[in-house]
């Protein structure tokens, strides 16, 4: 009967572990993800910008040397990421390959121009940006038109402005869960334990004797839920880097991997902490309060 009795305990005793290192790994997985992406919200939202196109249309009188002149020019200045020139016929195979036929067919004539696409460092993708670049191209003679949609740039600035300020109050928000989700976990591991607790400290024990076995118990589960949980935080980022390669997630390992030393430091914190404060509760309760 006593030997069963301890295989029951033994597996309660086990069962609530494995809980506590799911709770941590869960939470600590979760936070590492929000902070990647708060640490990444720059880079994102650079990475839209930078696809905004301004496209320069050219004169049919326009000489080819100008044209290469003024293309050098563009993709020398210090606003410009990327150029490329698109020839009146590229367009139209664009156009053929975009809409399924041939319009040429009909218009007998390609009614095209030359162009110039530029894509701008997202620093620059601003409406006062873009209007100083649109005018300086349209001072040349042999320029026709700058096209660029200047309604997009401004609500994309918007987005990015109220999206980077959710961002960082969702985290602030959320951090403060994971603490009080881990909190939970752990007080009621130590709760199941009020009774050992009280029972050392009425033979004699002193505190600090007491809550030691207690906060290094603690602290192992949050050391392998923290492990658990920076395994999945590589899988994921790892998964997210292949898939979106452009936005070059883990391009700065040294900002990668103070996240990682940052989400272990904090499931061995959180748990110290929890621990440390439920087990204080406890050895401050009165013998009869241990039954509420």
């Amino acid at each position: 009967m006593s030997s069963s009795f301890e295989s029951y305990q033994k597996r309660r005793l086990i069962s609530s572990y494995f809980s506590v290192v799911l709770s941590i790994a869960l939470v600590l997985f979760l936070l590492g993800l929000l902070g990647m992406l708060v640490l990444n919200t720059k880079k994102v939202a650079d990475h839209f910008k930078e696809q905004v196109v301004v496209t320069i249309y050219l004169k049919d009188s326009a000489k080819e040397v100008e044209t290469k002149q003024l293309e050098k020019s563009l993709s020398m200045a210090e606003y410009v990421k990327t150029t490329e020139y698109v020839s009146k016929e590229q367009a139209a195979e664009f156009m053929k390959a975009e809409n399924g036929e041939d319009f040429m067919n009909f218009l007998g004539f390609n009614p095209l121009q030359n162009s110039i696409d530029v894509h701008l460092k997202a620093d620059f993708v601003t409406s006062e940006h873009l209007k100083t670049i649109s005018d300086e191209a349209l001072a040349k003679t042999f320029v026709e038109e700058v096209r660029y949609d200047n309604d997009l740039v401004n609500l994309m600035n918007e987005n990015v402005k109220r999206i980077s300020f959710w961002i960082l109050v969702i985290s602030g928000i959320f951090t403060l869960i994971a603490v009080l989700l881990i909190n939970s976990s752990i007080r009621l591991s130590v709760y199941s334990k009020r009774f050992t607790i009280k029972t050392m400290q009425m033979v004699g024990a002193t505190k600090h004797f007491i809550r030691r076995p207690f906060v290094w118990k603690s602290v192992k589960l949050g050391i392998i839920g923290a492990i658990i949980a920076l395994i999945g935080m590589a899988i994921v980022f790892y998964y997210l880097n292949e898939t979106f390669p452009d936005l070059q997630l883990l391009n700065n390992p040294i900002l990668v991997g103070g996240l990682f030393v940052t989400i272990f430091i904090l499931g061995i914190l959180i748990t110290w902490i929890s621990t440390f404060i439920a087990t204080q509760r406890f050895l401050n309760l009165k013998t009869d309060q241990l039954y509420y």
